[in-house]
Parts: structure tokens; sequence; C-alpha cells
């Protein structure tokens, strides 16, 4: 029984350091090529490709009218009528309010009364021309024919009577220069007078006030009965009636810099895009500034936006892309492949075996994912992206193609 139950357990030894060395041997077979697996680093790549690149510039302003300004009055007086309220749309000329001036008529009445007298006066004057232009006629005639006869029949008329006679004429030439000052006097009295009655005629049109453009009422100050005071450059607390803001047309007033003035043109259009609508729409560069302001290093750049349907309200924020530069149909690679660490840039190529080949490259206009290369690389050709430390030249790895990533 004894020699039988140790045959059995050295069996079962010998069965286990069998499958022992079996395994053992197995696993030094294997180990070579899952080392050289793991040495090779898998990495991604992207394939050299074709597109268009554009360098844009963003900048942010706000919306304001065309023009905007509170409506003044030209006289003084009590608001009658005010026919808006605010929000209202107005067309150029039409009438916003209107004013009583009572003293008003009554100045137009006496201006009207001044025309008339003076024009009185000039009948009267004309009148007088006339008489005096008469009677120096007729002096005159009998001046002219007692020369006559002297002339034919001398001592027939006294010398006397030759003098008084010359002496009527001339006292009749004499009233008629007096009756003709006396016309031009009248003459004179009467354009003063409608002078007069044409400035209160205009004065009182002012009553009336009207709209000086198509705008939109944004404020509204006064109210019926509301007394209004005379709008002049000496009185700084008189009180508007309204406000009145032309939002058919805005104006985008853009900080551009120092660097990006030179690519700014009048007529140049540009692409306003507004985030709170979810719209964009088109916008022209109407004029600028033509000089940097010292503290921003930037010039004042405006932008006219048309917004006939009144979409677009001022004080809204809007974001302008302005276009620096841009090149069609060029080679780019990933803005991530490329290595600066050294004097010039360069990428890591990665040829059809796994071999990674360090490549310099010339590279020309950039944008947030991607660089032109102007020379250096073929399209086609596969560049390692991202992960760039530690990679050699020469040395073998395995290529993930990524996908690009686009402008």
């Amino acid at each position: 029984m004894t020699p039988w139950r140790f045959s059995s357990r050295a069996l079962a030894m010998l069965i286990c350091a069998g499958v022992f060395c079996l395994s053992s041997c197995t696993k030094s077979e294997a180990a070579p090529d899952q080392v050289e697996a793991s040495a090779t680093p898998v990495v991604p790549v992207a394939k050299v490709g074709r597109a268009d690149l554009a360098s844009d510039l963003v900048l942010t302003a706000e919306f304001q009218p065309f023009q905007q300004i509170d409506v003044m009055a030209k006289v003084a007086g009590y608001v009658r009528s005010i026919d808006v309220d605010i929000g209202d749309r107005v067309h150029q000329g039409q009438v916003l309010a209107a004013l009583e001036v009572p003293e008003m008529e009554d100045d137009l009445a006496k201006a009207a009364a001044a025309v008339d007298q003076a024009e009185a006066e000039i009948a009267a004057a004309s009148d007088d021309l006339r008489r005096a232009e008469a009677a120096h006629d007729l002096a005159h005639l009998s001046y002219a024919r007692i020369g006559e006869v002297l002339k034919k029949e001398p001592g027939l008329v006294s010398q006397q009577e030759v003098d008084e006679a010359k002496s009527r004429d001339l006292v009749a030439e004499a009233q008629v220069s007096g009756a003709k000052s006396n016309l031009r006097t009248a003459e004179q009295k009467a354009r003063v007078a409608q002078a007069e009655q044409s400035r209160l005629q205009t004065l009182h049109k002012y009553a009336t006030i009207s709209a000086p453009f198509d705008g939109v009422v944004t404020k509204r100050y006064a109210n019926g009965g509301a007394m209004i005071q005379a709008g002049t450059a000496s009185q700084t607390q008189v009180m508007p009636i309204v406000q009145l803001s032309q939002n058919n047309l805005l104006r985008l007033i853009l900080p551009v810099p120092e660097s990006a003035v030179a690519r700014v043109h009048v007529g140049q259009i540009l692409e306003v895009r507004v985030s709170s609508l979810g719209k964009t729409f088109a916008g022209r560069v109407a004029r600028f500034a033509g000089k940097i302001q010292e503290s921003t290093r930037t010039m004042d750049t405006e932008v006219d936006v048309p917004n006939p349907t009144l979409t677009l309200i001022p004080g809204m924020y809007a974001e302008v892309t302005l276009r620096l530069d841009g090149h069609n149909g060029v080679l780019t690679v990933p803005l991530d492949a490329v290595d600066r660490t050294g004097t010039s840039p360069y990428v890591y190529a990665v040829a059809s075996a796994g071999v990674i080949h360090i490549v310099p490259i010339e590279i020309g206009l950039e944008t947030d994912r991607q660089v032109e290369v102007r020379s250096g690389l073929r399209e086609g050709d596969t560049v390692v992206v991202g992960r760039l430390a530690g990679l050699k030249d020469g040395q073998r790895v395995q290529a993930r193609e990524v996908e690009a990533q686009l402008q």
C-alpha cells in the first residue's frame, strides 16, 4: 500500500512540473513580439490638403442711430396739440406738435396794418409825383415859348418876364425831384413793413413743429397745455418736445487696431452678426477718422447698416467680421502639426512605411486652426498632429489618421 501512494504522489508532482515548464516556454517565446509592439508608439496624423483660408478680425460694437435729435421749439408758447407718442414712426415734414402763441397773432395783425399803411403812402407819393411832373411840364413849356418869342422879336418881352418864367420852371423841376424822393422813401418803408410781416409769418410757422427727417419717436417730453420756451443756444434748460431717432439706417463705430488700419477702405462690405437675433446683416464702411487714437492705438471706423424694416434696435450689440487677408485653394496643415521650437517651423511627416521624417516648411497665412504651407510638403502627405513631444527623425510609429480640422 505504501509504495503505491508514493508513486501516485510523485506522478502528480511530475505532471505539475511539466505544465509549469510548458507555460514558461510559451511565455518566453511570445515576449519578443509583445515587446516590439509596445515599443512602436501610435500617433495621430492628418493628410495635407487644399483649402480656402481667410484671416478675419472680429470686432464688437453697439448700434447707434444714424442721427438723433431733441426737437425744440423756435418760439415760446403753450402746447395746443401733440400728435405723436413714443414708438411712432414719422416721415419728414409730418406735424409733431402745434403751439399756441396769442401775442403773435396781434403782431401779425400789426404788421399787416403797417404794410397797408406803407402801400397807401406809396400811392399818395405817386400822385404827388404826377402832379409835380405836370406842373413842371407846363412851367417848362411857358419858359420855352417866351424864349422863342425873345429870339424872333427882341425887346417884345421884358427880361423880367423871362426870368420869372425860368424861375417857375426851376421850382417845378425841384418839386418833381422832391416828389420822387418822397416816393422812394414810401417804397422803402413798405419794404421794411413787408420784411417785418415776413419775419413774423416765419415765426408763426415755427409754432407748428414738424419732423426734420424720417424716424422714430424715442422720447416724449411735453403734453398738451405745457409751456414751452424758445430753444436758443443761451438757454440750456429748455424742455424739448420729443426726441427723434433715424433708425432706418444705423451706425456701428468700430475701434480698428493699428495693425489692421491699412486694410480698411470706404465702400468695403462687412458681415455684421447680431447674436441676440441670430441673424447676419450686411454693412458697408462709410467713413473713418483717419487718425489713430494715442490712448487705445485704434482708429474709429463707421459702418452703415441698412435697417428698412427696423428689425435692428439702437443699443443692440453686434459682431463685425473684418476680412484682413484671404487665399483660395492653398496647401494647408492643422495648426497643431507645426513645431516652432527651432529657428524655423517644421513638421513630422510620416512615410508609407511608418517612419518619421522632420521636414522644414515655409508657412504663409495662418488662422486659428490651419496654416498655409508654401513649400516643403505636397498634397496628400501625412503629418503628425497634436502629440509632437518625444518624436525623432527616423523613428517608427503607427499612424492613426484623424479628421482634419477645418477653418
